[in-house]
């Protein structure tokens, strides 16, 4: 667990008892800081209690005595509303921050390499701890994946802090500096929480704030956000453009599947990635191509980058491998929880037997249009179902199911009839999970128990993807 020094002798209001809250809370606690903590649901409250946390109902203290407000990133400091006690804090003049700004502004000298973007974050942040990790490097990877930051280990203190960082945490932090900073692609997504799509561009652009003329910026270049991002940053840090399916004077791209590095030069082939199974289809050709920028920018040699890259063993809940069953392929993808990260694996296979839905995003599903072809039927659940069903009964067979058991038990059906070479049944849900489950995790466990359920072990035939 890190130390807090700044917050010492400090009165700290802490909202949100989640898995961040209560790291930020065990932090203040070693730290010598009065704790004030408080959060709406009172399961998390009792929780928290139980454990020896300092409840202290922030609505009705005395927020004069208040130094600061830690928020839990899920919760809304402007848009569409700030809460409640955001308001109460702000008319009070408290400052209201993340627990990565606690991060930066105490561990002013560590080399930290943040990733966001709007797909992609999770599988590139464990890449990149896995790759410098297998070139000797000492690492910790945590943020929006793994560890909560303030549970990161203080020592070695040479370690590089890999984090993956949401839109919601960078609004949160003023001073975070990163050594590397990633910003893999931006397309749509969270524009509630936002006021729309430039304020979501602005949020993740704060990755690049604070970085100083030796540090690297690495940018997805396959949208025009990216292009536009590489020449506003080329000003002040080094800039490594990342692109699938097109050269780069300079960067780091992928060919028909083959990783160039013209990072000092012309661009030579370093790897093949069409053999890595947990780094299948184009998006996770980005994926590698960025993670392969962002340790080459640390010093990782080409020869120890692309070596790593085959030993990745993928993440879960990210178009992993649940089993094989009388010849259908299962895949677990519930990570994909907006339309473009449903695209992107529906562009991954053929033969698709499509399980989608749940709680809907703003927009609708243009971004799946080019790749219904390889979809044989859609199975929808969830609150998105009748919107979907409306959205795709002109392009693709589809029928309204409910819940995951019934779309999954269908589209089973469906895929053992299916005279074709391969036929996969595909949880990529394109919305969020709330509708049904606490969380994506949940989801993609329950679709893994329904694929034990037909005898076979997850780790069947060739383990994640």
């Amino acid at each position: 667990m890190l130390a807090v020094p700044s917050m010492h002798d400090k009165t700290v209001a802490v909202l949100g008892l989640g898995r961040s809250g209560l790291s930020v809370c065990r932090a203040l606690a070693g730290s010598g800081a009065r704790t004030w903590a408080w959060d709406d649901a009172y399961e998390r409250r009792a929780s928290a209690a139980a454990a020896g946390t300092p409840i202290v109902d922030l609505g009705l203290c005395n927020w004069a005595r208040v130094d600061r407000l830690v928020l839990s990133p899920g919760i809304a400091h402007r848009y569409p509303r700030p809460h409640r006690l955001v308001r109460r804090a702000r008319s009070a003049g408290v400052e209201v921050v993340g627990d990565i700004e606690l991060l930066a502004e105490n561990q002013p000298r560590r080399r930290i390499v943040g990733i966001t973007g709007t797909n992609g974050k999770s599988t590139t942040t464990a890449l990149v701890g896995a790759l410098l990790q297998g070139a000797g490097m000492g690492v910790q990877v945590g943020g929006n994946i793994g560890l909560p930051v303030l549970d990161l280990l203080p020592k070695p203190c040479d370690d590089i802090y890999v984090l993956e960082l949401s839109s919601y945490q960078l609004e949160l932090t003023e001073h975070l500096a990163c050594a590397v900073a990633v910003i893999l692609n931006l397309t749509p997504d969270h524009l509630d929480r936002h006021g729309g799509m430039a304020g979501y561009i602005q949020a993740k652009k704060r990755i690049f704030r604070n970085q100083g003329a030796s540090d690297w910026a690495v940018v997805g270049v396959d949208d025009a956000q990216g292009q536009a991002l590489v020449s506003e940053l080329a000003q002040g840090r080094r800039v490594l453009p990342v692109a699938v399916g097109r050269p780069l004077d300079r960067g780091v791209y992928v060919m028909d599947g083959l990783l160039h590095d013209a990072i000092e030069g012309a661009g030579r082939e370093v790897a093949d990635l069409r053999p890595i199974a947990s780094l299948r289809g184009a998006h996770n050709w980005q994926n590698a191509a960025a993670a392969y920028a962002a340790v080459r920018a640390l010093g990782v040699a080409p020869q120890a980058a692309a070596a790593g890259l085959g030993r990745f063993a993928g993440l879960a809940h990210r178009m992993e491998q649940a089993g094989v069953v009388d010849r259908v392929r299962y895949v677990n993808d519930s990570k994909a929880t907006n339309p473009e990260a449903a695209a992107r694996a529906l562009a991954s296979f053929d033969r698709i037997y499509w399980i989608a839905g749940g709680r809907p995003k703003e927009g609708g599903l243009e971004p799946v249009w080019p790749f219904l072809d390889r979809v044989r039927h859609a199975f929808l659940i969830g609150e998105a179902a009748p919107r979907f069903a409306e959205a795709l009964a002109s392009r693709v067979p589809c029928s309204q199911c409910g819940d995951l058991a019934t779309a999954f038990e269908q589209a089973t059906e469906a895929a053992r009839r299916d005279a074709g070479a391969e036929a996969v049944v595909l949880l990529t849900p394109a919305c969020a999970s709330f509708d049904q489950f606490r969380d994506f995790e949940a989801r993609g466990e329950a679709f893994k128990a329904l694929v034990a359920g037909l005898g076979v072990p997850a780790r069947a035939a060739g383990g994640r993807r």
